[in-house]
């Protein structure tokens, strides 16, 4: 199997450890700046060259578009795709998950459940936007933020409306979500791949923090999940249509409720954590899904996955 990997630093712990995994298991591999790609778009000519010279076929592309690259980064996976190449995340879901409200607003048309989210962008709606989501504290998160950044704990009604004035000042697009506290500061980041929970870890805030994203100081360690959290996670990503996802769940009095669902999880942190060789699982799923598109066999179903 050819495998490309469309990410902008070769020395990163994920595109390194994909492909360890890929290579030990004889596959051909090659990483792919994505920025360094170019296409030549035309009816029945597509085509695209990396650095100077013509892309040769691959079986597959693993998709580790960071969000500073979403939109060329899809542009040339969505080139790929077209030009035949199988792909487990399609552009489309990619930039699908790095909406997180859309992302939200599909998980609960599905009935998925989430933390109650408002949103508005008139200054005069503010005092009955708060309203909808009842009582502070309120979560306060930028739509397009990532690892952490960008997301405020107000723990008062004017704290609340100070950041919304703050945020819109800055033309930024952002959500108010409730505040659970039950969760204590933790949360859950759920490994799916195709159809599977691989590998789940609990992520606990640093003290003094309300995030337990790792790159904010918070400790994993490895997490036993419940039936329902299991079909949570992976129906999160089969809702987004991402074949590989790390689905962030937190646990509160009435059940599971789903945070976000992204299209370039980490494995550092879940690896390191849990053990579980994840690199190889999702290499080892490709193979599969590679063999399906080869032999005409049908894939399992996805939501929103292209037709081959």
């Amino acid at each position: 199997m050819k495998i490309a990997i469309l990410s902008r630093n070769t020395r990163l712990y994920s595109t390194r450890r994909l492909v360890e995994a890929a290579r030990e298991r004889g596959h051909v591999v090659r990483v792919l700046d994505p920025m360094r790609c170019y296409a030549r778009v035309a009816p029945d000519r597509l085509s695209m060259r990396y650095r100077s010279k013509p892309l040769r076929a691959f079986d597959c592309v693993i998709p580790r578009i960071g969000a500073s690259s979403t939109f060329y980064g899809t542009a040339v996976l969505r080139q790929l795709e077209m030009m035949g190449v199988y792909t487990p995340s399609p552009a489309d879901a990619v930039l699908r998950a790095r909406d997180k409200l859309g992302c939200l607003q599909r998980m609960a048309a599905q009935g998925i459940e989430v933390p109650t989210t408002v949103f508005g962008d008139n200054p005069d709606d503010t005092a009955d936007v708060l309203g909808l989501i009842g009582p502070p504290p309120h979560v306060i998160k930028l739509n397009e933020g990532s690892q952490g950044a960008g997301v405020v704990l107000a723990e008062k009604q004017a704290a609340s409306q100070s950041v919304v004035e703050a945020f819109r000042g800055l033309a930024a697009n952002f959500v108010v979500q409730e505040f659970i506290p039950e969760a204590n500061g933790s949360d859950l980041r759920c490994f799916v791949v195709g159809h599977k929970v691989v590998a789940a870890m609990q992520r606990d805030a640093s003290a003094g923090d309300f995030r337990a994203n790792l790159h904010r100081g918070g400790v994993a360690t490895p997490a036993t999940l419940s039936a329902a959290e299991r079909r949570m996670a992976i129906r999160a990503a089969s809702a987004i249509g991402l074949g590989i996802a790390g689905v962030d769940l937190l646990r509160s009095m009435r059940g599971p409720l789903l945070l976000e669902a992204n299209a370039s999880p980490g494995l550092e942190g879940i690896e390191t954590a849990t053990g579980v060789d994840v690199a190889g699982s999702i290499i080892e799923w490709l193979q599969d899904q590679v063999q399906r598109v080869h032999t005409g066999e049908p894939a399992p179903r996805r939501a929103s996955s292209l037709q081959r």
